[in-house]
């Protein structure tokens, strides 16, 4: 097995967790949740984290509004003994069907690029026959040139 689909094998375990987890962000963030759910004050965050309560409203505001560095959120996280958890998880569910599609995609462009001409010179070919050299196309691309699929 090639390092390139091992990695994307690990990764793609690794987003399947990921998956799980639904995009319920607090609508005031995640900071202001917490301290909500711990019925802690601005002063009393302020103090666990070291800042004072206008620092805690200008990272609540700053988290709300998506401004906020993941470096400041792990710190705060820290201070309160928690971690921070975030990543990426592909809209279609995976990376592998983020290559499949676009392999697809370009392979079809490819493939009906030559049908066309193939039909401009009396050489046009049946529809099962291009559907077979897409899926090779398909094939060749995702065992050649990944790469090229993000060009």
């Amino acid at each position: 097995m090639k390092t390139q689909e091992l990695i994307l094998i690990q990764t793609d375990k690794k987003i399947r967790k990921m998956a799980r987890i639904k995009d319920d962000n607090p609508p005031n963030g995640w900071i202001y949740a917490i301290r909500m759910a711990l019925g802690m004050s601005m002063r009393q965050l302020g103090n666990v984290v070291g800042i004072t309560p206008q620092g805690v409203k200008d990272i609540e505001t700053r988290e709300k509004n998506g401004n906020i560095t993941l470096a400041s959120l792990e710190q705060i996280g820290k201070k309160l003994n928690m971690k921070l958890v975030y990543g990426f998880v592909p809209l279609d569910g995976s990376l592998q069907k983020m290559i499949d599609k676009r392999a697809l995609e370009m392979a079809t462009k490819i493939i009906a690029r030559t049908a066309n001409t193939m039909k401009l010179e009396d050489q046009a070919v049946s529809q099962a026959m291009l559907n077979k050299s897409i899926k090779a196309k398909v094939h060749d691309i995702k065992q050649k040139n990944l790469k090229a699929l993000w060009e």
